[in-house]
C-alpha cells in the first residue's frame, strides 16, 4: 500500500492526500471495524469448536495405533488449547490430569514432537506446548501472523499446594478514634 500522505490540506494532484480530518475519520473506522470483527468472533457459537485438518486424520490414525499415550496427550492439548493453538503448563499437570507416570508423558511427548504434531518451547519450570496448525486450530486463523503467546497456563493440584505454602497471618484490627467529633488527627 502505498504511504498516506496527511497535511491540513489535500493535494488534489496525489490521491493517497488525505487531511487531518479524514485520516481520522479512517482510522476511527478501521479501529470500529477491528472492534466488531472482535465482537463477532467472541460472540460466535463456534468459540468452544476447534477445527481438524482432514488431511491430518490418516497421521492421528497413526498415532492413536502407534503411540495411544501420546494420542490421549494430544486431545488434552487440543482441548486447553488458547486462540494462538497454545497451552502453557508443566509436565506434572499432563500427569495428574491424564493418571500417567512421568516417564510415559516424557515419551509421548517425545513422540509427538519427533512426529510434528507439537512444538515445545521452555518457560522457567513449565512448558508451552503449541499444536501444529496444519493439524488443528480454534481462531479464524489470523493469530499466527504474531509470535506472541496469549497461552492458557494450567496448574495441578499439588503444584498449587506447593506455591500456597504459606502460614495464615492474623490481623489486627485497629479503631480510629477522632480528637474532636469533626476530624482525625
Amino acid at each position: 500500500m502505498p504511504d498516506i500522505i496527511v497535511g491540513p490540506t489535500r493535494n488534489i494532484l496525489n490521491p493517497n492526500s488525505r487531511t487531518f480530518e479524514e485520516r481520522e475519520k479512517e482510522l476511527k473506522e478501521l479501529e470500529n471495524l477491528e472492534k466488531e470483527a472482535q465482537r463477532r468472533e467472541k460472540n460466535s457459537p463456534f468459540q468452544n469448536f476447534y477445527q481438524v485438518n482432514r488431511a491430518q486424520t490418516e497421521n492421528m490414525i497413526l498415532l492413536a495405533r502407534k503411540h495411544p499415550k501420546a494420542h490421549i496427550i494430544l486431545l488434552f492439548l487440543l482441548h486447553q488449547m488458547d486462540n494462538y493453538n497454545a497451552v502453557v503448563c508443566s509436565q506434572k499437570v499432563l500427569q495428574e490430569a491424564l493418571g500417567m507416570s512421568s516417564a510415559t508423558v516424557a515419551r509421548a511427548i517425545k513422540s509427538l514432537k519427533d512426529t510434528n504434531f507439537i512444538a515445545v518451547l521452555k518457560t522457567g519450570t513449565a512448558n508451552l506446548y503449541y499444536v501444529n496448525k496444519t493439524l488443528a486450530w480454534s481462531s479464524w486463523g489470523t493469530n499466527y501472523k504474531y509470535a506472541e503467546f496469549g497461552a492458557k497456563i494450567l496448574i495441578s493440584e499439588t503444584e498449587q499446594s506447593e506455591l500456597v505454602k504459606t502460614k495464615a497471618i492474623k490481623h489486627k484490627e485497629i479503631t480510629l478514634v477522632p480528637k474532636d467529633k469533626d476530624t482525625f488527627r
